[in-house]
């Protein structure tokens, strides 16, 4: 690594933990220091690891979707833990009576799988094959019965809270044909996910309430930056694009997300207990719903080009400082959607400093392995994954630097405005 690219990463890192900081408000002291630190068996972890089967290795959702089911998941399981614990934190949607004496098992298991039985009907034997298994082992009983009813309860408030939300249908993104403007990109010349713009959100008022000054004008000397940058960098022939950015390129593509690995890692090393984990999950899930539903209202709100069309088609953009290269592609397939802002900027954003919130630090360490690129990377705080994923979009050139900061910002109001908001301590 060259004494400019390490200075740059310092730069970049200092910049982020920035962001990171004004958006996430000092932690808050546990409400329930009286609970089980245990973690073994940890039924948050594991019906996290079943709504990741259901999810993605069955359903194959792609991230702006993964990003409702997860949040639909862990608030219903919060819910449940929350209830039984005493409600010592704000519930999200409900409370059901509880005495404490409930199977904090049966009533995750239960809230998940009904939860996840509604997002997925064509899995239904399976699901129902799982959780069966799941209550076998938990001991017959009022405890159980009673588990299982608060479970049901807190699946039932959520999936009737996302009846009509907004998801899915086939509104398709505005295509444009000036200067500027978002059009399909090779090779798949795909159009999809516009639906999320619209989608009801699970915190924030309004989706367009962190609505940014968009991205800079094609003519200014930030706009000719940013296209010659990634140009240069994320191009699929890059000669500049060293091996580890090409793999961390990757990485951050990949449709199985790192993030769920780090989170369950989390929650593991730092040795939460089942409430810690629900309230974290829960906290962490649905700000990263709600900074995609308002990073995709942005792309709607601004339909920016993408860096392949803005490289191919730049002796149309009227800045002298950018060159046209009609055969330019970049390294990653380009997703379907927008380039301002970046979606995947704004749900690390929102899940890091979620996480630097719960632990009350930035400094701890996590990994998650790829697939896709073949490789785990490691972190040393929250901030250098934002950091990392704000370049890497950047390494796959499908992003532009501005697009990727801006999104990050927004990813980080929205965590702030729900640690402000939701799943405080009572008392």
């Amino acid at each position: 690594m060259t004494r400019q690219v390490r200075t740059r990463r310092r730069v970049v890192c200092a910049a982020v933990a920035g962001i990171l900081a004004a958006g996430s408000p000092a932690a808050v002291t546990s409400a329930a220091s009286a609970a089980d630190t245990s973690t073994s068996g940890n039924a948050v972890i594991v019906w996290d690891r079943n709504a990741q089967t259901a999810i993605w290795d069955v359903a194959s959702q792609q991230p702006q979707v993964q990003a409702r089911s997860f949040a639909m998941v862990h608030g219903a399981v919060y819910d449940a833990v929350n209830a039984i614990a005493g409600r010592p934190y704000q519930p999200y949607l409900s409370a059901p009576h509880t005495n404490g004496r409930e199977s904090v098992d049966a009533a995750v298991g239960t809230a998940a799988f009904h939860v996840l039985d509604s997002l997925f009907p064509s899995q239904q034997a399976r699901l129902r094959t799982q959780y069966d298994e799941w209550l076998t082992a938990i001991p017959d009983g009022i405890a159980k019965r009673r588990g299982i009813s608060v479970g049901s309860r807190t699946a039932a408030a959520m999936i009737s809270a996302r009846r009509d939300d907004g998801a899915f249908g086939d509104p398709a993104w505005p295509v444009g044909t000036g200067p500027g403007q978002w059009r399909p990109t090779p090779p798949t010349n795909a159009n999809d996910g516009a639906w999320v713009a619209n989608l009801k959100p699970f915190l924030i008022p309004s989706a367009s309430m962190f609505r940014s000054s968009g991205p800079p004008a094609l003519t200014s000397d930030q706009y000719a930056r940013d296209v010659n940058e990634v140009k240069a960098i994320g191009a699929v022939n890059s000669t500049i694009r060293t091996v580890d950015q090409t793999q961390a390129a990757v990485w951050w593509h990949d449709r199985h997300l790192g993030e769920w690995e780090i989170k369950r890692q989390l929650a593991t090393s730092q040795r939460l207990s089942v409430l810690q984990t629900a309230r974290m999950f829960a906290l962490v899930d649905l700000a990263e719903a709600d900074a995609t539903t308002a990073c995709y209202n942005e792309k709607g709100a601004w339909m920016s080009w993408r860096p392949v069309t803005a490289i191919q088609l730049a002796d149309t953009d009227g800045n002298p400082a950018t060159d046209a290269d009609p055969t330019w592609m970049p390294l990653l397939v380009t997703p379907p959607h927008p380039n301002f802002a970046s979606g995947h900027t704004c749900f690390t954003a929102a899940s890091m400093s979620a996480l630097r919130h719960v632990f009350g630090r930035d400094d701890i360490s996590f990994s998650a392995y790829s697939e896709a690129s073949g490789t785990t990377r490691y972190f040393g705080s929250f901030s250098q994954a934002v950091a990392e994923v704000i370049e890497a979009r950047i390494w796959g050139g499908i992003h532009t630097r501005t697009a990727d900061v801006e999104g990050a910002k927004i990813g980080a109001q929205v965590t702030a405005y729900t640690i402000r908001n939701y799943f405080r301590p009572r008392r």
